[in-house]
């Protein structure tokens, strides 16, 4: 696939605005020790900055997603970057605790008119055969900075302190609204000649249902395995940051690499078959958990296979909801954000009850669900489309 210099703008601009606000939010993860200390309060009560970011992203996407069929993507996405400019500014200079979790809920309601609204105009820029590799280059920005966005912004704590840390990512959010408004200038809600799906809500609910088995599936055993590598394989420090190396760098390039499959082959069958692979990892690293060095592999395999089913399946709903795209990504990113949510509680609990090598197989059946419902789903022929106008 050639590209020429507008099309590698528009995926440049995309990658890069999905890399900042991935940092933003896998940045607080490490930053929350110092943010605690700051205000004299627990990490678990400075945790709460990440759940209300959660619920006011989970709650508003949809609307953004909504309003973005009807109005056009482009001034919700400049909007989203101008709002997060502003809460970042006002996290970084929060006198309290109270106004730091003020500004996080403002942070989650601006991040919601961007990330699902970046994925949903890069399908209406991408031509059909391609919208699975231009889908899987902008996700992959928002993976990168799980391995390298938050180490980053983990270390430059430790030089400017944690406040310098959103003044600098405010002021990219300013100059990237800047790009973001003249870049997408250009680019046409839908493309007109492809088939005008009627995605009722209900029917994109149930779609997106899919994501959420898989969000629970992936992230109930993410969200605890530092904890499992280091209780039960007694991983270093340097273990554990390599085996969550190994699992970003998974997760990159099956992103990426899903991308190219579901081009050639369909993004119906890469999501399930990528899905069904996930059943069976996840079930070896129940398995083989505690075997030393392998699990690094396993972690590998894990999130190649986890995030080529993400990816491509972003890429099917696009494909099947063209007439409301940015409602479909929308309720895909709310039905994710459910996921974790429901995923963390759920880890929580078969730890509880059941200790914590039941987890993977737990997940693997959730997985098996997740599946099912995915090839359940009725094939979706959409008419041949031209090239958008730009």
């Amino acid at each position: 696939m050639r590209l020429t210099l507008r099309e590698t703008i528009y995926l440049l601009t995309g990658w890069l605005t999905l890399f900042i606000i991935g940092t933003d939010l896998f940045v607080i993860s490490p930053l929350l020790p110092f943010i605690a200390k700051e205000y004299g309060i627990t990490p678990a009560v400075a945790g709460w900055i990440v759940t209300v970011f959660s619920l006011m992203y989970a709650i508003s996407a949809p609307l953004f997603g909504w309003l973005s069929d009807r109005k056009g993507r482009r001034p919700f996405i400049v909007f989203g970057l101008l709002a997060f400019c502003l809460s970042n500014f006002l996290t970084a200079i929060s006198p309290s605790f109270t106004m730091l979790i003020i500004s996080r809920i403002f942070a989650g309601l601006s991040v919601a008119a961007i990330t699902p609204l970046v994925y949903a105009i890069i399908g209406d820029a991408a031509l059909p055969e391609h919208r699975g590799v231009w889908l899987s280059v902008v996700v992959s920005g928002h993976l990168m900075a799980l391995w390298a966005g938050a180490p980053i912004g983990t270390m430059l704590e430790q030089v400017l302190g944690w406040r310098a840390i959103f003044i600098g990512l405010a002021i990219i959010a300013a100059l990237l609204s800047i790009l973001n408004f003249r870049v997408w200038a250009s680019i046409q809600k839908v493309h007109s000649v492809e088939a005008p799906t009627k995605g009722s809500v209900l029917r994109i609910i149930s779609a997106v249902s899919v994501t959420a088995f898989w969000a629970i599936a992936m992230y109930a055993l993410y969200v605890f395995l530092g904890t499992g590598l280091v209780l039960y394989n007694h991983f270093s420090s340097g273990e554990l940051a390599a085996s969550i190396t190994a699992f970003g760098i998974g997760a990159v390039i099956g992103s990426l690499g899903s991308g190219r499959v579901t081009d050639k082959i369909g993004t119906r069958m890469v999501s399930i078959f990528s899905t069904a692979i996930l059943i069976g990892v996840l079930a070896l690293l129940g398995l083989f958990f505690s075997s030393g060095t392998l699990v690094y592999f396993l972690l590998f395999l894990w999130a190649l296979t986890g995030y080529a089913s993400f990816t491509s399946y972003q890429a099917r709903l696009a494909e099947e909801f063209p007439d409301t795209r940015g409602m479909a990504l929308a309720l895909n990113n709310t039905a994710l954000y459910i996921g974790i949510t429901l995923g963390s509680m759920t880890g929580s609990l078969v730890i509880a009850k059941c200790g914590f090598f039941a987890l993977p197989f737990i997940c693997s059946g959730i997985a098996l669900i997740s599946c099912l419902i995915s090839a359940k789903r009725k094939r979706h022929t959409p008419n041949a489309a031209v090239k958008p106008s730009s």
